[in-house]
């Protein structure tokens, strides 16, 4: 039986590898730069195998970052219940440890316009709420006009 990774240790992990898409840095490098191999970068990013403090060092410095911003919403000064923070804490660090979590983020920071940027989560939402089938067919017949269904709404 497979042992469960800490929380922590996936939290650290999923940072490794957001902050590594960020920079466009394969594992493979990342793993040259810091001494270990792909393998093991794929472990750490995972929260299987745990980054000594040392290692983290290193891992921070290849991604220019520092060494704080691997703990952000990982520690908390008194054990509490999950809040509504720690459980939007724990779904931004899912999605932003996926290159399109990280492609999508980048893009809708360049949208400046307001109203496109409410569009865009209109849409992002009735996708999600129509399902993945819902979604295309809905696209696939209506295209532009779904789009500008959402930007006058």
């Amino acid at each position: 039986m497979k042992p469960i990774p800490n929380p922590i240790d996936k939290i650290v992990g999923g940072k490794v590898r957001a902050l590594r898409l960020s920079t466009g840095l394969s594992q493979e490098k990342l793993g040259a730069a810091v001494g270990v191999s792909f393998q093991q970068v794929q472990k750490y990013e995972n929260g299987a195998n745990r980054i000594s403090a040392s290692r983290l060092q290193k891992i921070a410095e290849a991604l220019n970052a520092p060494l704080s911003s691997f703990f952000d919403g990982a520690i908390s000064s008194e054990p509490t219940e999950p809040s509504k923070l720690d459980e939007l804490n724990a779904l931004s660090n899912e999605f932003l440890s996926t290159s399109d979590g990280i492609r999508f983020l980048c893009a809708f920071k360049s949208v400046n316009d307001p109203k496109t940027r409410k569009s865009i989560v209109d849409l992002v939402v009735a996708l999600a709420a129509s399902g993945t089938s819902g979604a295309t067919e809905t696209i696939r017949s209506e295209g532009p006009l779904f789009l500008r269904k959402l930007a006058l709404a």
